[in-house]
């Protein structure tokens, strides 16, 4: 097993803003989540996602119309979608993140334990894990709390923090480096899922190949940072494979995360992170 780098130079590979024809021809996708107590999470993963494509769309559960209104109100470029019109924005994405900001279970043992809005992100995302089994799939957040394993789709990005990779897959995350980049390995290739580890050095992985991303600090302990990971992840998947997709949104994040403390320390948070990425992905770019 070969641990590769991913690094500045991967970006050659990006298919992102390339061969621009119309307004869609940048890919469009849909992004599943928020509710009552989690309504920054979505809006940090739809600010990552609707730099990267052509059109975002994005849904909740909630029927809070508080919660649309603080959403709206912290972001325009994107369509709100009504619930019961949700499946024909979906089947004509490109890519799908569930996850963030959904209500999840607090105990999940021997089963789930969830309280009313956890059991509706669970029949929610099983209902849409049914319909559109070969839609490429971001599972982030409160879906992964709620779901087994053999619920989400082949070949789905999941992004798991320590606490939700022991709930995932009932082992905890190897200490040692090089035990953990065989844990990854086995894990992406037994599960058929492309897992990310979101570590000082973290680790993706589909189960043929596996890359390391380096960089970031201490001041991406935080909350939202996932969020925007995996928005990033999903914008970048509209015309990237979901491997790619996912390296280069974590080392977009450690990028920012580096320009970010060379001018403050580390007094920032997810909200300065995705609004510096832009910058990052065009010095990137120039770079190459």
């Amino acid at each position: 097993m070969l641990v590769k780098e991913f690094d500045k130079k991967s970006f050659e590979e990006c298919k992102t803003f390339k061969n621009i024809g119309d307004k869609y021809s940048n890919g469009q996708v849909t992004i599943v989540g928020g509710s009552s107590l989690f309504h920054g999470a979505p809006l940090l993963a739809l600010k990552g996602a609707s730099r990267m494509v052509s059109m975002t769309y994005f849904s909740t559960p909630s029927i809070d119309k508080g919660i649309a209104e603080k959403i709206k109100a912290g972001l325009s470029s994107f369509v709100w979608v009504d619930r019961m019109d949700l499946e024909g924005y979906l089947a004509k994405s490109d890519a799908i993140l569930i996850g963030p900001g959904l209500m999840r279970s607090h105990v999940r043992e021997h089963g789930f334990a969830c309280d009313s809005e956890g059991l509706e992100t669970r029949k929610l995302s099983l209902d849409l894990f049914k319909k559109f089994p070969l839609k490429k799939w971001v599972v982030d957040g409160g879906t992964l709390q709620v779901v087994a394993i053999s619920d989400i789709p082949k070949g789905a990005v999941v992004t798991p923090n320590r606490k939700e990779f022991e709930m995932m897959f009932g082992e905890k995350l190897k200490e040692d480096f090089d035990e953990r980049c065989k844990q990854i390995f086995e894990l992406s290739k037994l599960h058929d899922f492309v897992i990310l580890t979101k570590d000082s050095v973290s680790l993706a992985s589909d189960g043929k190949d596996i890359y390391k991303i380096e960089g970031g600090n201490e001041g991406l302990v935080k909350g939202g940072v996932g969020d925007v990971i995996s928005g990033l992840t999903v914008g970048l998947m509209a015309k990237n494979d979901p491997l790619f997709s996912v390296c280069a949104a974590s080392l977009l994040v450690k990028k920012a995360a580096e320009r970010l403390a060379s001018k403050r320390g580390f007094m920032f948070n997810a909200d300065d992170l995705v609004d510096l990425v832009p910058e990052i992905f065009a010095t990137l770019e120039g770079e190459l």
